[in-house]
């Protein structure tokens, strides 16, 4: 008879074997992608043009899965809890990773329970005004601010968004004494805004994009490092006269913890692809997005740098829950 070291030898090599066929027949059934806000939004969108196209590169289908709530920690629940098999994957964004876990105490922490795969794309901020404001530049806006210390207010679609944050380090860095008037999302806080009610509001990108015509709003600078291909005439905050100031938000898949890397790269690969086709390009250009499609390596990096520049940016504006 075999003796228990052989048979467990056996069984131990067997049980790699499976394993090493899963991953080499990977994938041999649908892909889900989680996005942690409602369908309709930006990421959501993101997420479709990416699942379509992945789904095309991995021939098999790539389901989109909507799970909203607590800020998007619903969904980086799931995905944390999910197999570690590659059929899980997580349309993470910066608030998830990198500001919610600074602002609440989450059940996952962002570095140790999930696998970066690839940022797809980034989207920076507008620094936006109504048509009624009397600012035409950055400058023209500062003076003003400047003028009225603590009576100029500001909208944000939060304690705690990317909105605020970024201009709560804009105004720590222009020495600006503003009001801060939180709004529940962004909708309505451009809404206002656009209305005249707002003076002021640090918004994504894509979401005045579809106001630029006819005189709805007007953008004084973009928070990139340079000039937006949508927006060319509209200068940086850094040429506006802040030199190196950036604020920026991306939507990157992630997987759980312990998902094997064979897999981990082989979609980061296929992104890296996909961002060489122009009509991949394209549609996310049309969403108002920059392609990024980075390595999983970039990716760790990226979201180590932003946990210390957004918590130092918690930090300065005093930001807490709602």
């Amino acid at each position: 008879m075999p003796s228990l070291r052989a048979i467990g030898t056996f069984l131990v090599l067997a049980l790699l074997g499976s394993i090493a066929s899963a991953q080499q027949n990977w994938p041999s059934k649908p892909i889900r992608i989680l996005v942690p806000f409602a369908a309709g939004g930006n990421t959501d969108s993101i997420a479709r043009v990416t699942a379509e196209s992945l789904a095309r590169k991995l021939n098999t289908s790539v389901i989109v899965e909507n799970r909203p709530g607590a800020n998007g920690a619903l969904a980086a629940e799931a995905v944390m809890r999910a197999p570690a098999d590659g059929y899980t994957l997580f349309m993470a964004t910066a608030p998830q990773m990198a500001i919610l876990p600074q602002l609440t105490k989450t059940k996952y922490d962002p570095l140790k329970d999930f696998e970066p795969i690839s940022i797809v794309a980034s989207n920076v901020f507008a620094l936006a005004v109504g048509p009624s404001s009397s600012a035409h530049s950055l400058s023209e806006f500062v003076a003003t601010a400047k003028a009225q210390p603590g009576k100029v207010s500001y909208a944000s679609a939060g304690n705690g968004s990317v909105s605020h944050l970024s201009m709560a380090m804009f105004a720590q860095r222009a020495q600006l004494d503003m009001v801060h008037i939180t709004y529940k999302g962004g909708a309505p806080a451009l809404a206002d805004v656009m209305a005249g009610h707002m003076p002021a509001y640090f918004a994504n990108v894509p979401e005045v994009l579809p106001h630029m015509g006819g005189n709805r709003v007007r953008v004084l600078a973009v928070s990139s490092s340079k000039r937006l291909p949508q927006l060319p005439t509209v200068p940086t905050v850094s040429e506006a006269g802040y030199a190196g100031f950036q604020s920026a938000t991306w939507n990157g898949l992630s997987a759980p913890a312990q998902t094997p890397k064979t897999i981990v790269h082989r979609i980061a690969s296929e992104l890296a692809a996909l961002a060489k086709e122009p009509n991949f390009v394209a549609k996310m250009e049309n969403l108002g997005v920059q392609v990024v499609c980075n390595t999983p390596a970039e990716f760790a990096a990226q979201l180590r740098e932003d946990i210390g520049i957004w918590g130092e940016a918690i930090k300065t504006s005093g930001a807490k829950l709602e």
